[in-house]
Formats: C-alpha cells, sequence, structure tokens
C-alpha cells in the first residue's frame, strides 16, 4: 500500500485532475487537503468533460472513496451545484463522498467582503476569485469561524452565525459602504442545504487510516506551489498552505503515511491573475500557447498568461515538497513550435514591480510533429524525448508520466509510482 502527494509546482492549472483521475485507478481513496471551490479540476472521460472545485477528481471512479479533509473550506451553495451536476450525469455519490466535519464553511458575507475588498484596492488588487476564500480563512485563524459541525446543533449555529455576521456586516457598510447580507435569510438557506449534504459529513481520520490498510490513497492539493501563503509569490497567493505541509494540517495524517511526492508540472507555465510571473511571453507565442492549450481558467474563466516552463521555481518546489518525481503534463501543445525555450534563472523580483533582471534561458529545437496521443516514449519525436531528457536534468528529478491530450487515455507512464 502506498500513499502519494499529487501538487502543483507553479500556480496551478499544471493538469492535476487529470493525473489524480489515471492514478486512481489503482487507488481506493482520494483525498483533498487544502483551498475551496477557487479550485478547478478538468476531467475529459470519454469524451464528456467534468469540471470539479471541491469534490476530489476521484469521484469518477466507483472503487474510489472521495474524502474532503478538515483544510478546505465549504461553500455549501457550490457544493451542492457540484453534487446536483455529478448526480445529472448518473455519478454514483452514495458511500463515495465523505466530509470532515472539522471543515470551515464560506458565509455569504466572506464572498460580500472578498468582492468588496478587492474593489477597494482598485489596481492594488491581489486578483481573487472573489469567492470568500481568504475571508474564511481569516475567521478561521481568528478563532470566530463557522464549522459543518456547527450545523448540527441549530441553536449552537444561530448564536455562532450571528456574532460572525454581525461582524462581517459591520466591516461591509461602515468601511466598505457595501449592502449587509441577511443573517436570518443565511441560516435558513444553509441550514437547508445541509440537511442535503448531512448524510457525507464525518470525521474522516479514521476513515483514512482503515483504507491506507487495504490500498492506495492520494492526497490531492489545489493550486500550486507558488500560491502557498508561506512560500509562494506573496501577497499573489492564495490563503493556504498548497505544499506538503497543507497536506499535514489539512487531514490530520502523519508525515510517515506519505510514501511518494508527485510534481505536476505543465510542459509551459501559466498564471491566472495578478503577480509576478518572470518567463511570461508578451508575444506571437504566448497567445498560440493560450489558444493551443485552451488555457482559460476552469474556475474564473479569466485567459491565463502563458510563458516557457521555469526551472527555477521547479527545483524550488522539489525542495520544498521532497519531490521524487514529476508528472509532465500539456507537452502536445508544444508540437508547433521552432523552437522552444527553458527558462533557467533570474535574480529575486521586486514585490512591488515585479522586474525580473538578468533572466537565463536555454533554447531547444522544437519538434514540428504530433504528440498528442502517444502512449509510449518511443512513440515522441527525438526532440521532445531531448526536451523532456533536459527538464529531468535541470530539476535532478525523473520525469514518470507524460500527459499526450485531455483524454483518460492519452498519457504515458514511466513508472508504477504506487510500487
Amino acid at each position: 500500500m502506498s500513499n502519494i502527494l499529487l501538487v502543483g509546482t507553479h500556480w496551478g492549472d499544471e493538469g492535476k485532475g487529470k493525473i489524480v483521475d489515471v492514478l486512481s485507478e489503482n487507488a481506493t481513496g482520494c483525498v483533498r487537503f487544502q483551498g475551496g471551490h477557487n479550485a478547478g479540476h478538468t476531467l475529459v472521460i470519454n469524451d464528456i468533460k467534468t469540471i470539479l472545485h471541491l469534490i476530489p477528481s476521484g469521484i469518477l471512479r466507483d472503487n474510489v472513496q472521495s474524502i474532503i479533509g478538515n483544510g478546505v473550506v465549504i461553500s455549501l451553495e457550490a457544493l451542492e451545484k457540484e453534487l446536483n451536476d455529478l448526480k445529472a450525469k448518473d455519478i454514483k455519490i452514495t458511500n463515495k463522498l465523505f466530509i470532515s466535519e472539522l471543515c470551515h464553511v464560506i458565509l455569504p458575507t466572506h464572498q460580500a467582503l472578498d468582492i468588496a475588498r478587492e474593489r477597494k484596492l482598485g489596481k492594488s488588487s491581489i486578483g481573487t476569485t472573489g469567492r470568500g476564500i481568504g475571508p474564511c480563512y481569516e475567521d478561521k485563524v481568528a478563532r470566530r469561524g463557522i464549522r459543518l459541525c456547527n450545523f448540527f446543533s441549530s441553536d449552537q449555529l444561530e448564536e455562532k452565525l450571528e456574532k460572525s455576521m454581525e461582524y462581517h456586516n459591520f466591516l461591509l457598510t461602515e468601511y466598505y459602504n457595501a449592502k449587509p447580507v441577511s443573517i436570518s435569510d443565511t441560516i435558513k438557506s444553509l441550514s437547508k442545504i445541509f440537511n442535503q449534504v448531512r448524510q457525507h459529513i464525518c470525521d474522516i481520520v479514521p476513515l483514512v487510516l482503515e483504507l491506507n490498510k487495504k490500498s492506495n490513497i492520494i492526497f490531492e492539493g489545489a493550486q500550486g506551489i507558488m500560491l502557498d501563503i508561506d512560500h509562494g509569490t506573496y501577497p499573489y497567493v492564495t490563503s493556504s498552505n498548497t505544499s506538503i505541509a497543507g497536506l499535514i494540517s489539512g487531514t490530520g495524517i502523519g508525515i510517515d503515511k506519505v510514501n511518494y511526492s508527485l510534481g505536476i508540472t505543465k510542459a509551459y507555465t501559466t498564471r491566472v491573475g495578478h503577480g509576478p510571473f518572470p518567463s511570461e511571453l508578451h508575444d506571437e507565442i504566448g497567445a498560440n500557447l493560450a489558444k493551443w492549450g485552451g488555457e482559460v481558467g476552469a474556475t474564473t474563466g479569466r485567459n491565463r498568461r502563458c510563458g516557457w516552463l521555469d526551472t527555477k521555481i521547479l527545483k524550488t518546489s522539489v525542495q520544498l515538497n521532497s519531490i521524487n518525481g514529476i508528472a509532465l503534463t500539456k507537452l502536445d501543445v508544444l508540437d508547433n513550435l521552432e523552437k522552444i525555450k527553458i527558462c533557467t534563472n533570474y535574480s529575486e523580483i521586486d514585490d512591488i514591480s515585479f522586474k525580473v533582471d538578468n533572466i537565463e534561458y536555454i533554447e531547444l529545437d522544437g519538434w514540428k510533429s504530433s504528440t498528442k496521443g502517444a502512449t509510449n516514449l518511443s512513440d515522441l519525436p527525438k526532440n521532445a524525448r531531448k526536451y523532456i531528457e533536459t527538464i529531468e536534468e535541470i530539476s535532478d528529478t525523473p520525469i514518470v508520466m507524460i500527459s499526450t491530450g485531455a483524454a483518460r487515455d492519452e498519457i504515458i507512464c514511466l513508472k508504477d509510482i504506487f510500487t
């Protein structure tokens, strides 16, 4: 039995959902450990696209129990919508989805505060998704948060919600000049949704430990390491730990239960929203990468910024997460390029101007032929294999999986990482 950690090595959107889906064929558990519905994992099974925001990607497998850990913040409205979407596709949910009773709940006032704050910041805004993730984590740390377990007692819930939302409404009206949110309407609407999903809520730690005795478990993070609240490009980061540290605190599982760390790396680099991006391309190549790669945020619908693969960040992610191997995704997006660059180094990035000095690249010949759908390394053109080998050399980490398309079977597996 093995437990695998999956982390995005850059700013998210690396294709973790597809890799989780592939690996979950040989697993009995898939655990999401941080973030909220600001994440978006896109999966294509039999030409049917499914986008998940809260529910782990393993839900598409009948043999997998999908678990949402305590480090995740829950929007009950988003959870309800996602469950309804899955049911409409006849995807089984009963006895497959389990949610930690310790998850904090995103309130309508959290979202209102998120939007009002970004509006007030203007040009200095962080570029959040406006979904209330940050304010919810703030309340968690400030010890005034509402957890799912509070919903089991209507009296306790009402008392806690009134205290939290009175504070939120004060900020909204007195500081942000925004409209308050009805406390009574919130209690009524959230309680109704909770009663529909309460069957899935439990203490998840015994469940994970029991699953570990039987088979393999995948621990699935959201976003990427450069959005980690401690180690990312602060302040243009998310509000949780997207790294291996988030796995431990977000599930209650000990570090000794993690057997393999898999870094998910896109063959080029993208990021959504504001913040520094040293290898970003502002030319036709960048625009083509966005077009060929369908680079639109699954959660926000925002266009992703595109650039050459940043291996300085990749090496940092390898160190921070003790990464044993890399899953390289979207290799086929580079098929049409004459020349391909890899960013290897640059000076420190200024937090305000994002100015990057002394940026260094190496340039390789492209392969100008299709890699889409390849399932064996020998199927790849010589220059594509050279590109892969170069990434391995720079990062000092083996590439163990190569995704050559969006579909489940468009993958090259070079190592059985469960063994």
